[in-house]
């Protein structure tokens, strides 16, 4: 049997706000889009008594055994969604991981959707939510790869045919834990979206924004501090935030030429740091 290839894309959050918390988990509303950076997802079923999940590519070596992927596939077969089928995956990673750009949760919602296009099995929406749920918060946001808005009350409101932006994506040579980040939340925002409009994602809109994680990051990190204060010299971007909780920083720009020269010097200053041109879809 032939495997059958996932485009898994990266999440950027343009803007990410934390209004409370409930249950030992905290509660954001964030504007999203995706870019496109990709993962490469392989799958098919096999004759086996276990699953098979391998990982090659850059960033391969710091996914542990236990991951997004292993636990959606153990959360399934718990509650009998995948009626003793077995799977062969094999990832080539190209999101980095740590780095607020959600990798490991959308490749989750991308196999989850794949087996539920392939008729292996079957859930309504009220159980899709409920398995994405089990498996990681941002799950929920993989299930449509759009530019959507996260609110308080976790609905998701999806857009299509907003603004697009030439990003360019920098990682340094550390990542950030998403528990110890929201560990040191001490206070939290006022809730910024009511009423989520497609003109949130109008440059304007964006620019009044924020991430309320970066302060916090950025703290604890000065060195991702200075990288911020750099890019945002480089090109003129149209505004520089990191996405999620970090480490990854995104300066967006409304000219591809202007991303392209602003990598290049980027590149020249900080040669081990990772860094990619790209575009959100």
């Amino acid at each position: 049997m032939k495997f059958d290839k996932i485009k898994s894309y990266a999440k950027i959050n343009l803007a990410l706000n934390v209004i409370g918390k409930t249950h030992h988990l905290h509660t954001i509303e964030s504007l999203i889009s995706f870019v496109d950076l990709h993962d490469i997802i392989m799958i098919k079923k096999i004759k086996s008594r276990r699953h098979h999940i391998s990982f090659n590519g850059r960033f391969s070596k710091s996914i542990p055994k236990k991951n997004t992927i292993s636990r959606l596939l153990e959360i399934l077969e718990k509650k009998n969604f995948l009626k003793k089928n077995k799977f062969k995956i094999k990832v080539i990673k190209k999101i980095p991981a740590k780095a607020g750009l959600g990798g490991g949760s959308m490749k989750a919602a991308n196999i989850l959707k794949y087996l539920i296009k392939k008729k292996i099995m079957k859930a309504n929406k009220r159980k899709i939510l409920e398995i994405s749920k089990l498996v990681g918060s941002d799950v929920l946001l993989g299930l449509n790869s759009t530019n959507s808005i996260l609110t308080s009350k976790n609905q998701i409101k999806s857009f299509k045919k907003c603004k697009k932006f030439y990003t360019l994506i920098v990682k340094p040579d550390f990542g950030c834990s998403t528990k110890v980040i929201y560990a040191n939340v001490r206070k939290f925002d006022k809730s910024k979206i009511k009423q989520p409009s497609k003109k949130m994602f109008n440059l304007n809109y964006l620019k009044k924004m924020n991430n309320s994680l970066e302060k916090i990051v950025l703290n604890k990190y000065p060195k991702l501090k200075s990288i911020k204060l750099y890019l945002e010299r480089l090109s003129n971007p149209a505004f520089v935030r990191m996405t999620g909780s970090g480490s990854a920083l995104v300066a967006y720009f409304q000219s591809k030429q202007r991303c392209l020269n602003a990598k290049k010097m980027f590149n020249k200053k900080y040669r081990n740091y990772w860094c990619i041109a790209s575009k959100t879809i």
